[in-house]
């Protein structure tokens, strides 16, 4: 049951603290509010991926990794899926609805709403399977400003925008990179969407999107309204993590047949953890 619920994703749910950290308030209120946020889209999250087992059972005892899932592996009854996913989603109804706002509380049932779609057919439908996945990111950014009270800055929803993408697109990459490395020729059989994408698309997809990723974000350090707000011109300074960052992750997914899974990567590989502690570290140094 642990497993399924996939602890390690829980770090993606990081987008909702964003907004407290680049507002500037940073106030006992809106941290547990953010907080309770967090916890909010860390059950509504596990219980989306139980779903997800549950209706592609058979689609994942097709692929090399996805058959050792306990649901495909047969660990994890669909019976006791569906117990599980019933009380996660209630779980984060209640925080959401109680312990953050209505707001929050409505972000959240869209994203349930949304994500109930893009299993059921949405995840077939070529670039849109992949807007899709970065409108959940975008949801979980709008739960951790609206949804507690603080504006969105729409350089935070623009970069937002750009790296999700960047990272959907690179996943769908590192899903063709494992088709080809394990000789499976039947992409339909683990992804129907991998019909319609071919190597090459993917990658200009991939480029664009990176090379907005870092526009957006050199633009957003040297705005006016970025240096009125944190009163110092030396954001621009992050910058190079964020360079480093997206250029070893595309090392990663070529070289290191990596870019299926984010959150792990982003666990396991030692310069990619060390990159965001950097970034992190730098940038709560210059804001504090």
């Amino acid at each position: 049951m642990l497993r399924i619920l996939r602890p390690h994703q829980w770090i993606k749910n990081g987008f909702v603290l964003l907004g407290a950290l680049f507002s500037h308030q940073w106030d006992y209120p809106v941290l547990f509010s953010a907080f309770l946020a967090f916890i909010t889209f860390c059950a509504i999250a596990s219980a989306v991926y139980v779903l997800n087992d549950i209706l592609d059972v058979e689609a994942d005892r097709q692929h090399p990794v996805k058959c050792k899932r306990p649901i495909a592996s047969g660990e994890l009854s669909v019976h006791q899926a569906w117990m599980l996913f019933t009380v996660l989603a209630l779980l984060a109804v209640a925080v959401a609805a109680w312990g953050v706002g209505p707001w929050a509380l409505l972000f959240v049932i869209s994203y349930a709403v949304l994500n109930v779609g893009y299993s059921w057919h949405l995840k077939h439908v070529v670039i849109l399977d992949v807007f899709i996945i970065s409108a959940g990111f975008m949801l979980r950014i709008l739960t951790g400003t609206v949804g507690i009270g603080i504006e969105p800055s729409q350089w935070l929803l623009l970069c937002g925008l750009m790296l999700t993408l960047f990272l959907g697109f690179a996943k769908r990459r590192a899903e063709l990179l494992m088709l080809e490395s394990s000789g499976h020729r039947d992409r339909a059989a683990m992804r129907r969407v991998l019909d319609d994408y071919s190597p090459t698309m993917l990658e200009q997809f991939i480029a664009v999107s990176a090379a907005c990723t870092i526009l957006s974000y050199g633009l957003y350090t040297v705005s006016t309204d970025t240096v009125a707000l944190h009163g110092t011109h030396n954001l621009i300074y992050t910058l190079p993590f964020v360079i480093y960052g997206i250029f070893r992750y595309l090392y990663l997914l070529h070289h290191r047949a990596s870019g299926n899974d984010t959150a792990r990567d982003l666990l396991t590989d030692r310069h990619m953890l060390a990159t965001v502690a950097l970034w992190l570290t730098v940038t709560l140094g210059l804001l504090i």
